[in-house]
């Protein structure tokens, strides 16, 4: 290998935060240094030579790689597992594990998340799973039906955005108090779960959602289980019961 590949393989120091991102950083950097060392050029030259780069079918190999090891990736949006199958696990967040426990007023608690921003009372809605494009059309045809609590799945907003302040609730399965999806919710006024955990919830429950909780602190409760704002289901209320 070439001192510019060698040098271009030891450039980052500090390795990425999961083990997957530093495989697919690792792969991908050993292609270029590859590619480096096989053209004899310096690294000046070869930055500035357009047959030297990366194309799209590095980057499908790679992910192949990973596929065929029997890896599959987390989808963020439903609309991932319905156009490549093969590529994301199934969700599992809504399913029911069995060990889901009960609030103080023997309510069961379907799920936790990390509160946007606090509001002076809980909340009480129909939990209804907004994360296809057919539904947010449907929700613009017809109307948003009243008291609805979106579960959304994904964080970045941009497919619930038409009618975000329509929404009694937000609940995100996915991002963090600091996603898009977040402030959008914020600047709206639209109480709002992110990183939300469920258990048993199903599309059609009538649910309350804590969202008196103080807003996570994500310098310093993000982790804190206590710091979780509680979703639970109020018996005998389900459109699917």
């Amino acid at each position: 290998m070439s001192s510019d590949a060698h040098a271009l393989t030891e450039k980052w120091a500090k390795k990425a935060m999961t083990p997957t991102v530093e495989a697919f950083h690792s792969r991908i950097r050993a292609r270029v240094a590859e590619r480096l060392a096989a053209s004899g050029k310096s690294w000046e030259e070869a930055v500035a030579d357009p047959d030297l780069e990366l194309t799209v079918d590095d980057f499908t190999a790679v992910e192949q790689e990973f596929l065929d090891t029997g890896y599959r990736f987390e989808m963020s949006a439903q609309i991932s597992l319905e156009e490549a199958p093969e590529k994301y696990r199934a969700p599992s967040g809504i399913q029911d594990t069995g060990t889901a426990q009960t609030d103080e007023d023997g309510n069961r608690i379907v799920g936790t998340g990390a509160n946007v921003f606090r509001v002076p009372a809980d909340v009480v809605g129909t939990a209804r799973l907004v994360s296809t494009v057919d539904v947010v059309l449907d929700m613009l045809t017809n109307g948003v039906p009243d008291d609805t609590i979106a579960i959304i799945d994904d964080s970045g907003g941009t497919l619930t955005a038409p009618i975000l302040q329509s929404f009694t609730g937000v609940v995100c399965m996915g991002g963090t108090v600091r996603s898009h999806l977040g402030i959008l919710t914020r600047e709206y006024g639209v109480p709002c779960l992110m990183d939300a955990r469920l258990d048993g919830l199903h599309d059609g429950d009538r649910i309350k959602v804590e969202y008196t909780k103080p807003p996570v602190d994500v310098y310093a409760t993000e982790n804190d289980p206590s710091a979780r704002a509680r979703i639970v289901k109020l018996e005998g209320t389900s459109d699917a019961e």
